[in-house]
């Protein structure tokens, strides 16, 4: 018989289960941000205040939906860079090493780490970065091979992630969730990952742009194109993103 193992999931992080936590225990907070060993320059990004945003909250939720079909044309740095804020933006870092974003998350961990596989953006490389949160910055990833391509395949073909301007992709840092939370964290994870790409859909409104959510992926290959383990951090959510046609 099959094991029913989502069942099995939502059972056993139940508070009945747990543990004391790593926080409840005195241990050393996790850093905020991962570091990464880079070879290139980062890229700062630009200001938010020359982002022209002429839309209010509520038409942004009115007319919100997925869109699959893109313009032929770029994004600019400007935009980029103001989605980027607006769904994994830093606005503090805390004393005992939590942020404030521009999102919601369990206990203010913030455990994402935020990936784009660039196709069509002024003034930068196709390619893959990552963003450094706390800088806001970006930093080009080298990869072997035609990033764009091992991408789309392991988001299972889905041809719109070769046509958007750019792919968002969240990383989950385990660790930095299940230090205060144990494996109940892991149902926090998945919670969080809503909020950060509702706030990348009704952000992209503002700058005329369309979004798509993708859960449909292949996580080995999509954690091996980032080159992460994929069990102390892997990829937990997609999304695509363009000019709106």
């Amino acid at each position: 018989m099959t094991m029913e193992v989502g069942k099995e999931f939502m059972e056993k992080t139940k508070y009945k289960y747990s543990s004391p936590s790593d926080q409840a225990r005195g241990l050393p907070h996790p850093p905020v941000e991962l570091e990464i060993a880079v070879a290139g320059a980062v890229i700062d990004l630009p200001d938010l205040g020359k982002v022209k945003t002429d839309i209010s909250l509520t038409q942004a939720i009115a007319q919100r939906v997925s869109v699959r079909t893109y313009a032929d044309k770029p994004m600019s740095l400007t935009e980029l860079s103001y989605l980027l804020w607006c769904t994994q933006g830093v606005k503090s870092i805390e004393p005992h090493l939590v942020t404030f974003r521009t999102v919601p998350s369990a206990g203010a961990r913030h455990a994402f780490e935020t990936y784009i596989l660039v196709n069509q953006v002024e003034g930068l490389e196709p390619g893959l970065y990552k963003f450094l949160a706390v800088d806001h910055q970006l930093v080009k990833i080298e990869v072997s091979g035609n990033i764009s391509n091992i991408i789309t395949e392991a988001c299972l073909r889905q041809k719109f992630v070769k046509t958007s301007a750019v792919t968002f992709i969240w990383t989950a840092v385990t660790y930095r969730m299940t230090y205060r939370y144990g494996q109940r964290g892991y149902r926090y994870l998945h919670l969080d990952a809503g909020h950060v790409c509702q706030n990348l859909y009704l952000a992209a409104e503002a700058v005329d742009c369309g979004v798509c959510a993708i859960a449909a992926f292949d996580d080995d290959k999509l954690n091996a194109a980032l080159d992460i383990d994929g069990e102390n951090q892997f990829a937990i959510y997609v999304a695509t993103v363009g000019k709106r046609t």
